[in-house]
C-alpha cells in the first residue's frame, strides 16, 4: 500500500505544481495559484501521516515507510527551489518572461550555489531523519531497524554535499581564459588585441 501511496503523492505533486503555474499564467488566478502552491508540503504530510497510521496498524516496517518519510523532508528542504525553477520555466515559455539563468558555473558564484544546494540537502536530512525516528518512536512496528540504513546515508549525502560545498569554496572553478563571467556565468568573450607590426 506505502508503495501505491508513495507514487500517488509523487503524482500528485506535479499535478498541483502544474495547474499552480496553469492557474496563475493562463488564467490569471493568482490567489488560486498560491494556495495551490503553498499547499504542495500538505501532500506530503498527508502521506507521512498515512505512513504512520501503517505502521501503527501493525505492517512491518520497510524501506518504502522511510522513502514516505523522505518526501517530506525534500519538500521542505527543496520545494521552493524547485517551485521557483518550475515558475521561472513556465513564465518563459507562457508568459513571456525572460529565459531562466542557467546555474553559474565559475567563481564565487558557483561557490555561493554549491553552499544553496548544501543548505537544502542539510535540511532535507534533517527532517528526514527526524520523521524517521518519529516513526520508530511512535509505532510498535516490527523491522523498524531497517530504517539504520537510512541514518548512514542520508548522512553521507550530508557529508558529501558539505565536502563538495567546501571545495568549490577553496578552490573555485577558473572560466576557460578570455571568459567574462558575471557572477559564475559566462556572458561573452573578450577579443584579443592585435599587435601592429
Amino acid at each position: 500500500m506505502i508503495v501505491t501511496l508513495v507514487i500517488s503523492a509523487e503524482v500528485a505533486f506535479w499535478v498541483v505544481l502544474a495547474l499552480g503555474l496553469a492557474t496563475r499564467y493562463l488564467l490569471r488566478w493568482r490567489r488560486v495559484s498560491t494556495v495551490l502552491l503553498v499547499g504542495l508540503p500538505v501532500i506530503d504530510l498527508v502521506l507521512f501521516l498515512l505512513t504512520l497510521f501503517d505502521l501503527r496498524g501493525g505492517a512491518t516496517a520497510s524501506w518504502t515507510h522511510a522513502l514516505a518519510a523522505s518526501y517530506l523532508g525534500f519538500s521542505v528542504g527543496y520545494g521552493p527551489s524547485v517551485v521557483r525553477w518550475a515558475d521561472a520555466h513556465f513564465l518563459h515559455r507562457f508568459g513571456g518572461g525572460p529565459k531562466p539563468l542557467p546555474a553559474p558555473k565559475y567563481g564565487a558564484g558557483r561557490s555561493r550555489h554549491e553552499w544553496r544546494i548544501c543548505r537544502r540537502t542539510l535540511v532535507s536530512v534533517a527532517i528526514t531523519l527526524t520523521l524517521i525516528t518519529v516513526l520508530r518512536l511512535l509505532s510498535d512496528a516490527p523491522g523498524t531497524a531497517v530504517f539504520d540504513q537510512w541514518y548512514w546515508k542520508l548522512g553521507i549525502a550530508a557529508v558529501v554535499n558539505t565536502v563538495v560545498a567546501v571545495c568549490y569554496m577553496v578552490w573555485p572553478k577558473e572560466p576557460p581564459a578570455g571568459a567574462v563571467v558575471e557572477d559564475g556565468r559566462i556572458t561573452g568573450w573578450r577579443i584579443p588585441e592585435r599587435s601592429d607590426r
